[in-house]
C-alpha cells in the first residue's frame, strides 16, 4: 500500500480552513509576528530547566543549557521545515529523554564527564537516525503499520495525552501563583483566544487579523491579568544580558562515548521517532496535505539532523512539537515562511539572555489556558481522520484501548513507574509511544469483520 493511499482518507476527512497554504508567501513583518506567537506558545525553556534542576547544574550552566536549547530548536526548525520534511513543523526539546539523560549522567560519574557522556550518546544516536532515514526503512514501517484508523488514533492520543498534563502541570500545580489565580489566568487567556477566534469568523476577511493573531492576543491578555493580580515577575528580564555567547563545542564541553549510554540513547531515539510520527500526522491533517514517502524519509533525516545539531550545541534531543498543529488550525496560517521566522526567533532568543528570560517570565497558567485548547483541537483532528472509516467492533478496540492506556500512563504514579525496569520505564514513560504501539498491534492482530457476499 502506498503512503499516499494510506493518507488519502486522512485528506478527504479534513475540510481545510487554511487561509495561507504551506508554500504561499507571507510578508516579512507578518511572518515575524506569526512566528513569534508560535514561539511564545511553546514551552521550550521547560525541558532544559528541568534537566538543570534534576542533575544539579549551577545557575550559569543552567542559563547556558537554556541558550543552547533555544538555538538548537531554531536551527532544527529551519532544517526540518525548509530543507528536509518541507512541512510547517517546529522543533523543540522533548520530555521523553529526561529519565535517560539523568541515568546516563549519574552512571558516568556526574559533573562535566557525565554531561559529556550524555552528549556523546546523543551524537551517535542522531547519526544512526539519519542513516535510518536515508535507508527508507522507517517509511516502509509507516506504510505497513499505520492505515487511517491507526493514524487517526495516534493523532487523537497526541492531543489526549497532552491535555491532562496541560491542566495539571500548567494550571493546577503551576508554581507562579495560587491555584485560584492559576485557574483564573487560564480561563482569561483561553477566553481571550476564543473571543478573537469568534471575531475573526464573524467579520470574515475583515477580521482575519483577529484569528491570525489570536494566540498572541491571548498570551498578552493573560499577562495583563497576571500583572493586575501581582504575579507577573519580570525581574529576571532586567537582570539578564542583552547578548551572550552560546556554548562552543570542545571549548565549553566535550564528548565521551560509552557503549551502554549509546544503546540507551538509541532506544530513546526510536521512542522519539514513534512519538513524532503522531505530530507529522497531526500537521498533515491540519494542512490537508497527505504525507508522501519522501516526506517521511526526509522527516526522519530531519529528526536526525535536528538531534545532531542539538548535541553539537551542548543541548538535548529536539523533535517535532504537536502544539503548532493546533495553532495552525486556530490561525489558518500554515506558511513555511512563518516557521522560518519561528526558527529565527529561537536563534535570537538563544543569543539574548534578556529575550529568553522574557519568554520564561510568562506565567505558566497563561500558557496553560491556550495550550489546553490547542490540545483539544489536535484530538479533534484525529477524529476527523477517522470519521470516514467504518467503525466496527475491531475498530472500536483500536481506538478505545489506546485511549484508556494513554490516560492510565498520564496518571501513573511516578514512584511506581520508577520502580519498574529501565526499559519498561522508557516505554511506559511516553504515553504516546505506548498507546501508538497498542493501536498498531491491535490493528494487526485483532480479527476483522468478515465480508458477506453482498459486500464483496
Amino acid at each position: 500500500m502506498k503512503t499516499e493511499a494510506v493518507n488519502q482518507g486522512q485528506a478527504q476527512t479534513h475540510s481545510s480552513q487554511l487561509t495561507v497554504l504551506p508554500d504561499q508567501k507571507v510578508s516579512f513583518g507578518k511572518s515575524a509576528l506569526l512566528g513569534l506567537q508560535h514561539v511564545l506558545a511553546m514551552d521550550v525553556y521547560v525541558v532544559p530547566f528541568l534537566i538543570a534542576m534534576l542533575i544539579g547544574l549551577q545557575s550559569n550552566q543552567s542559563s547556558a543549557l537554556i541558550q543552547s536549547t533555544f538555538i538548537a530548536a531554531g536551527l532544527a526548525t529551519i532544517v526540518q521545515s525548509y530543507f528536509c520534511m518541507k512541512l510547517p513543523i517546529a522543533q523543540g526539546p522533548s520530555y521523553v529523554p529526561l529519565g535517560a539523560i539523568v541515568s546516563i549522567y549519574a552512571a558516568s560519574g556526574g559533573g562535566q564527564l557525565g554531561w559529556n557522556s550524555v552528549l556523546g550518546a546523543s551524537l551517535v544516536g542522531a547519526v544512526l537516525v539519519i542513516i535510518l532515514g536515508m535507508s527508507g526503512v522507517f517509511n516502509k514501517i509507516v506504510k505497513s503499520f499505520i492505515p487511517p484508523i491507526v493514524g487517526g488514533t495516534i493523532i487523537f492520543i497526541v492531543g489526549l495525552s497532552l491535555l491532562p498534563v496541560g491542566i495539571r502541570d500548567n494550571i493546577y500545580e503551576a508554581a507562579d501563583a495560587t491555584i485560584n489565580q492559576n485557574v483564573m489566568l487560564a480561563l482569561i487567556s483561553g477566553a481571550v483566544l476564543l473571543i478573537f477566534v469568534i471575531l475573526g469568523s464573524l467579520l470574515g476577511t475583515k477580521g482575519s487579523l483577529f484569528r491570525i493573531m489570536s494566540v498572541l492576543f491571548a498570551l498578552i491578555g493573560g499577562c495583563i491579568a497576571a500583572n493586575f493580580m501581582g504575579v507577573l515577575d519580570f525581574s529576571a528580564v532586567s537582570q539578564a544580558n542583552w547578548f551572550s555567547m552560546p556554548q562552543i563545542p570542545f571549548a565549553d564541553f566535550g564528548f565521551s562515548f560509552n557503549f551502554s549510554a549509546i544503546i540507551t540513547m538509541v532506544i530513546i531515539y526510536l521512542v522519539l521517532l514513534a512519538e513524532t510520527t503522531g505530530t507529522w500526522f497531526a500537521v498533515s491533517n491540519v494542512i490537508d496535505q497527505p504525507l508522501t514517502d519522501q516526506n517521511i524519509n526526509r522527516g526522519v533525516i530531519g529528526e536526525g539532523i535536528s538531534c545532531l545539531i542539538a548535541s553539537l550545541l551542548g543541548s538535548t534531543p529536539v523533535t517535532g512539537y504537536s502544539t503548532n498543529a493546533g495553532i495552525i488550525s486556530i490561525t489558518g496560517i500554515a506558511s513555511r515562511r512563518v516557521f522560518l521566522a519561528v526558527g529565527g526567533w529561537f536563534v535570537i532568543f538563544g543569543c539574548s539572555g534578556k529575550l529568553a528570560a522574557l519568554i520564561a517570565s510568562i506565567p505558566t497558567a497563561v500558557i496553560g489556558g491556550v495550550f489546553c485548547i490547542v490540545c483539544g483541537i489536535i484530538a479533534i483532528n484525529g477524529i476527523q481522520v477517522m470519521k470516514n472509516e467504518r467503525i466496527g467492533e475491531k475498530e472500536m478496540y483500536i481506538v478505545a484501548i489506546p485511549m484508556i492506556l494513554t490516560l492510565a500512563l498520564v496518571l501513573i504514579p511516578k514512584d511506581y513507574l520508577y520502580s519498574l525496569p529501565t526499559f519498561v520505564q522508557y516505554l511506559l514513560g511516553s504515553p504516546i509511544l505506548a498507546a501508538s504501539l497498542a493501536a498498531i498491534l491491535l490493528n494487526k492482530f485483532l480479527p476483522g469483520r468478515k465480508e458477506t457476499l453482498s459486500e464483496k
